[in-house]
């Protein structure tokens, strides 16, 4: 063979390659297409920078186990251009190696580019120079906007391309996002808004990137793009063209939480109810927002006032551990809608009203047929006739028939066992007794006492100026007052409009006071009494962010810091004098000297110069230190931060975000059972009233050294450091359940059955930890079967059945099921 067949023969490989590694992705109007076949996707938000590298190939391989065909994870502008034309691609914002781990465990995924995300993320992940450019309008028909949003959306689809990631390269990357939930807010914008919406559509198709680009919440998407769904139901949703398949791109799965809110609680039931009622009305694509929360690290919340925590009550915790009965009875319907798959994409489809709320979708394919009885009803179960046989359909659920025959899954009948989560101790050290704590002050006589700045201006700014560098952002200006001004009275008080962010007030040297707000609120007034000297005095107002707003029509020119005014006050009987300081000099200094330090790294010039007498408990604005073993195996660890104000810490480094544990939630949690019927929003079933909004911060184990580790706290409040603790997270009970003819299955998770507190066979009540023996029982003893099966082992499998319990009393109709509480 001459060296010109050689070569034809080796581009002819390359060409053949490329070609059957591609992936075309396409779509009609009822499904999204893989290599020409209709497929339903079953999808889950993994968000990267909320985890850590070491964590994202445990928490995919547990999205595939659960059921899952892809990752869907937003893209964070922000995070990767904080400044101007800097980016940053290094450790857990290592976007293309998340991708690839995707990719390794054989999923697809879903980018949504946005570049604006909202997220719950801070400015909801535009980066706040954009605020700062001159001229510029976000989000709207917008030269500048728009040129820096091609510049960041190009650098991702260039970044993507160049690894071979989309689906049309032969990467995992089935489908892109542009914008995100515009159609909330467009109005807001006027014909600008439209203007906006198309150029985005058109600039996101010119990329070529050789999928399909979808537009969530926006029912103007033009074509081609796929208009989608957002919102805890989407059965009702229908796309705004006929070629386009019914999508769901967030399922909320719970809800995010606030400093001050309660915790939370979407149940599995009323969860999977959604599901099965998605694609009972012929959806095909389903993401579940999110399906792995994890944590607001560093300064990445959003709000403001959204806590560090961003569990979303997701069928993953925040550590990573699945969260049942939740992930168990999602994987469990994931597979029988998977089993189904080519019956409901490409059947003829036809419905039964039963009345009452009562319904049947007939999926018909050949000769096969697939059967969703759907009761909407809140409160009454149903009876339904088909084909001359009864099926009982509970309230609020969805029975799926594979075969029209046979129930095999119904979304209020769960199936799989309940995890109670326990802390244990760090046994590596007797905590909290072994952390030595050293302390040094947060140098603030510069700014307090002299009022030193960087800059100085005849007007109060905004604190988004500083490119949001820093929480923190001083206002300092001096007053000269003498006897004979008209304002010199007895009662004199500083009164300061702020923006619903904290606010620490000094006046020569003194501490004054401080106000905060919670979630949702953007302004108040502060107002203290207030003690002059007759001349020079110095008022020093020391603004901390709390995560910057992400959320709204305009959200980018929300005030923050101290918009003003900013007044004393004086009071002579009856009359009021004000004295408006807000066009006075004022100074500005961003940022703390500790920051400025970086008393975070044990390995700094500054980092030597700390205290271990005379520790002060209880003092505003104090850094603490102290090293800590890291405890033994290889459980989550969280540090509990009792007995402490608000701040911030570290762990070698690495920032575990914000600390609040002394704002407690507000009062109005139920003592009553959640009750999954009827629809659900995130004032139900909430949970953790008059606690700590969050006392306990994530600490991955990648922050970790197996030796000596160290944790910086900046205690902005004032706290006791010496309750601090490490523990680790592991469940400490689980309980099983199996309704009549399936099995019961429980599992440690590598640790022994050790116990069994609570069995029945029959028609128990009550849930995991309070279970209570109903009006009929099995003959045989439950409590004896279950321990011989399952004591001693990791995990074990018994029938709920009275070939194995015996008979029951129980009367006709009553659901029989089989409860179990086994302590690992």
């Amino acid at each position: 063979m001459n060296s010109s067949n050689l070569i034809f023969l080796y581009f002819s490989l390359l060409f053949f390659t490329a070609f059957i590694s591609a992936t075309e992705v396409t779509h009609d109007g009822t499904a999204i297409k893989i290599n020409g076949e209709r497929k339903i996707i079953l999808s889950g938000s993994i968000h990267y920078p909320r985890s850590t590298p070491k964590m994202w190939p445990d928490l995919i391989r547990k999205a595939k186990e659960g059921g899952l065909d892809a990752i869907e994870t937003y893209v964070f502008w922000n995070a990767h251009e904080p400044l101007r034309r800097q980016y940053d691609f290094t450790g857990n914002l290592d976007l293309i190696r998340f991708l690839k781990t995707i990719q390794d465990e054989g999923l697809y995924s879903v980018l949504r580019i946005g570049p604006y995300v909202c997220a719950e993320w801070n400015y909801g992940g535009f980066p706040v120079w954009l605020h700062n450019q001159p001229g510029i309008e976000i989000r709207t028909a917008n030269s500048v906007y728009m040129d820096e949003m091609q510049n960041f959306t190009t650098l991702i689809v260039d970044m993507v391309k160049q690894e071979k990631l989309f689906a049309s390269q032969g990467g995992p990357i089935i489908l892109a996002q542009i914008e995100n939930e515009y159609g909330n807010v467009i109005s807001s914008y006027g014909d600008a808004g439209k203007v906006y919406m198309n150029w985005c559509a058109n600039m996101a198709e010119s990329l070529d990137i050789g999928i399909p680009w979808i537009m969530c919440q926006e029912n103007d998407a033009p074509q081609p793009i796929i208009n989608t769904c957002n919102g805890w139901y989407c059965d009702q949703f229908t796309p705004n063209n006929e070629n386009s398949p019914k999508m769901w791109t967030e399922n909320w799965t719970g809800w995010f939480k606030s400093w001050g809110g309660k915790d939370p609680f979407r149940t599995a039931e009323d969860l999977a109810f959604a599901v099965a009622r998605f694609f009972q009305n012929g959806g095909t694509f389903q993401n579940y927002y999110m399906y792995h929360g994890g944590t607001n690290f560093g300064r990445t919340a959003g709000g403001p006032y959204i806590t560090t925590s961003y569990d979303y009550d997701a069928p993953l915790n925040e550590f990573g551990s699945l969260n049942q009965p939740k992930y168990g009875h999602l994987k469990e319907l994931h597979g029988i809608l998977h089993s189904i798959e080519k019956t409901i994409t490409y059947g003829n489809i036809s419905s039964i009203d039963f009345g009452n709320s009562v319904y049947a979708t007939i999926y018909q394919l050949n000769d096969t047929s697939s059967c969703f009885f759907g009761n909407t009803n809140t409160t009454t179960d149903a009876t339904v006739t088909y084909q001359g046989v009864d099926y009982n359909v509970p309230a609020w659920s969805v029975s799926i028939l594979p075969d029209c025959k046979n129930v095999v899954y119904n979304t209020a009948k769960v199936n799989t066992q309940t995890d109670v989560m326990v802390k244990k101790i760090n046994e590596a050290e007797d905590e909290p007794a072994s952390l030595k704590w050293t302390w040094r002050p947060q140098v603030i006589d510069d700014t307090v006492v002299l009022g030193k700045g960087q800059v100085s201006a005849s007007q109060l700014i905004d604190q988004k100026v500083t490119n949001d560098v820093s929480d923190y952002f001083w206002y300092m200006t001096s007053v000269n007052l003498d006897k004979d001004d008209p304002i010199w009275t007895d009662e004199m008080s500083l009164r300061v409009n702020g923006t619903g962010h904290i606010l620490h007030a000094f006046v020569n040297g003194e501490y004054l006071g401080s106000q905060w707000a919670s979630y949702g609120i953007f302004n108040y007034l502060f107002e203290k009494k207030i003690k002059f000297n007759p001349g020079n005095n110095q008022l020093t107002l020391l603004s901390a962010t709390i995560g910057l707003q992400n959320y709204g029509a305009r959200f980018d020119l929300i005030d923050t810091g101290l918009p003003g005014p900013i007044e004393i006050i004086g009071k002579k009987g009856d009359e009021i004098i004000i004295k408006d300081l807000s066009k006075h000099k004022w100074s500005y200094k961003v940022g703390l000297n500790g920051l400025d330090n970086e008393l975070i790294y044990a390995d700094k010039k500054f980092a030597s110069q700390w205290q271990s007498e005379n520790l002060p408990i209880n003092k505003l604005m104090t850094w603490y230190k102290t090293t800590f073993k890291a405890p033994l195996g290889e459980d989550p660890v969280v540090v509990d931060m009792q007995g402490l104000g608000k701040g911030l810490a570290w762990v070698n480094g690495n920032s575990l975000g914000r600390y609040w544990p002394s704002f407690i939630a507000e009062d109005g949690c139920s003592t009553e059972p959640c009750d999954y019927r009827g629809s659900y929003d995130n004032s139900k079933c909430v949970k953790n009233c008059g606690q700590p909004t969050q006392r306990w911060y994530h600490v991955p184990r990648s922050f970790m050294k197996e030796d000596d580790n160290e944790l910086v706290l900046f205690e902005e409040f004032g706290g006791n450091p010496t309750l601090v603790n490490f523990q680790t997270i592991r469940p400490g009970s689980v309980c099983g359940s199996a309704y009549e003819n399936r099995d019961m299955e429980l599992s440690c998770y590598g640790r022994v059955i050790s116990d069994i507190k609570f069995a029945s066979f029959g028609d128990s009540q009550g849930t995991c930890g309070s279970f209570e023996k109903g009006s009929c029982e099995a003959t045989n003893d439950a409590l004896s079967v279950i321990q011989n099966a399952c004591v001693g082992k990791e995990s074990c499998t018994v029938p709920a059945t009275e070939s194995v319990f015996g008979s029951t009393n129980c009367g006709e109709g009553v659901s029989k099921r089989l409860l179990v509480e086994a302590v690992c």
